[in-house]
């Protein structure tokens, strides 16, 4: 049997060349720009996180193959230069050249401005994530991600990876793909609805990160048919203003934890973070009120909001409250799910909530029902057979505390915060109706 012995190789990230002024590194990454100069270029060296400068001597027939996207081993002397980005350069010694690409690339991907459609981007995804401008959307959302997932583990959530093929839904509709299951009939989920459900019994708080799967037919800036899902349920809650309270001191952690370790990501992409001091609410059809007043428009759907009227809602309550983003609590029976819980004396609304952010819905929310005779009772009301939730009943049936959670579509948050038009932008390789590659 071989022992192994080797060093993993250490990734370099800007933050620590600066603290080696003076020392000679070694250390890869992929050419970025070359810039020739009269006796000497400058290559710009593009690592896993960072743009690092490098000066190299240009002689004659050394490094004739180098080129921009060619991947390289540079050894060199770090050296302070107040002219550069982060305040020193590379005096490149030796410079090995491990990989040249095979072909033109389709796009210049080294200018500050990716100056290609969104199509284009799109269909090159492979290549076009390497501009600093497109990547760093990633590492940020990366960052939000990571910024959750540490504030949700210090309040003592569990972190669960429920199954992404199901029998059924539980959200139910057509909007489901179907799969051949060795000769039986199943689906990708629509959501981790149930199993967190299934797990508050279990871990009290849990909460996960996924995949989610939409069978719409929806061609919009603002759907995809697969995205990631930021999800948590909460045991033994009072009502449902807790998971509101949890979203909004969630938000304000993430927000601190981005300003604190992507200092970097958000001067590149020129990010103004929102300020939360608190979040507003407002039930749904004060919400619809206030816009017909305000706008002089009429109601069309009394069960949703249309895209208009929540970027109208966000203008309102920005200029009214001065926040980014608002609650909107109570919505009806009707448009919530079989287990939402109805409020008390008022069967015809939820206790549930949507969370709107600079004009778009990035959080749906809300109580549950527990009780199991009560979910039976809506289950046949709605002309739904319980026999065909049978699985997710026995949380109900064995006993689960009073519990409600939220599921934040993580791209459509990143959008919102980056100011993107198009959701597409914040999905790493997006899939909707037309897109299926890269």
């Amino acid at each position: 049997m071989n022992n192994i012995n080797g060093k993993i190789n250490q990734l370099i990230e800007e933050k620590e060349l600066q603290k080696k002024l003076g020392e000679t590194v070694i250390f890869t990454g992929s050419v970025y720009k070359i810039r020739k100069m009269s006796g000497f270029s400058f290559i710009i060296i593009r690592t896993a996180r960072n743009l690092i400068q490098g000066i190299m001597e240009t002689k004659e027939g050394i490094y004739t193959d180098l080129c921009e996207n060619a991947c390289v081993k540079v050894t060199g002397l770090v050296r302070k230069e107040e002219r550069a980005h982060a305040g020193f350069e590379i005096d490149i010694m030796e410079l090995e050249i491990l990989s040249l690409p095979a072909a033109e690339p389709p796009v210049v991907i080294n200018n500050k401005e990716l100056k290609a459609s969104l199509e284009t981007r799109l269909d090159y995804r492979p290549f076009t994530l390497r501009n600093q401008k497109e990547r760093a959307v990633f590492k940020l959302q990366e960052g939000f991600l990571a910024g959750a997932r540490e504030f949700l583990m210090a309040q003592k959530f569990t972190e669960i990876h429920s199954p992404k093929i199901v029998y059924s839904g539980v959200e139910g509709g057509a909007n489901m793909f179907k799969l051949d299951y060795f000769g039986r009939d199943a689906y990708l989920a629509q959501s981790p609805q149930a199993y967190k459900q299934m797990m508050v019994g279990v871990y009290d708080r849990v909460f996960e990160i996924g995949a989610v799967y939409r069978a719409e037919k929806h061609d919009t800036a603002r759907h995809l048919n697969e995205y990631m899902g930021l999800d948590l349920e909460m045991g033994y809650i009072n009502n449902f203003e807790e998971i509101m309270e949890t979203e909004t001191a969630m938000l304000q952690s993430v927000m601190n934890y981005l300003a604190i370790n992507y200092k970097e990501e958000l001067e590149i992409l020129k990010v103004e973070l929102p300020v939360i001091k608190s979040i507003p609410s407002i039930t749904f059809h004060e919400a619809k009120d206030w816009i017909k007043k305000e706008y002089g428009r009429e109601i069309k759907d009394y069960y949703d909001f249309e895209p208009e009227e929540e970027k109208l809602l966000c203008q309102l309550v920005k200029e009214n409250n001065g926040s980014e983003f608002v609650f909107v609590t109570h919505y009806p029976t009707a448009k919530r799910p079989f287990y939402a819980m109805e409020e008390e004396g008022a069967p015809e609304v939820t206790k549930s909530f949507d969370l709107l952010f600079r004009g778009i819905e990035v959080t749906t929310g809300g109580q549950r029902i527990h009780d199991y005779k009560t979910q039976i009772e809506k289950l046949k009301k709605r002309e739904m057979n319980p026999e065909a939730f049978e699985g997710y009943l026995m949380l109900h049936k064995y006993g689960i505390p009073p519990h409600g959670g939220l599921g934040m579509g993580v791209e459509r948050f990143t959008m919102s915060l980056l100011n993107k038009t198009n959701v597409r932008e914040a999905a790493l390789f997006p899939r909707d109706i037309n897109r299926l590659n890269p």
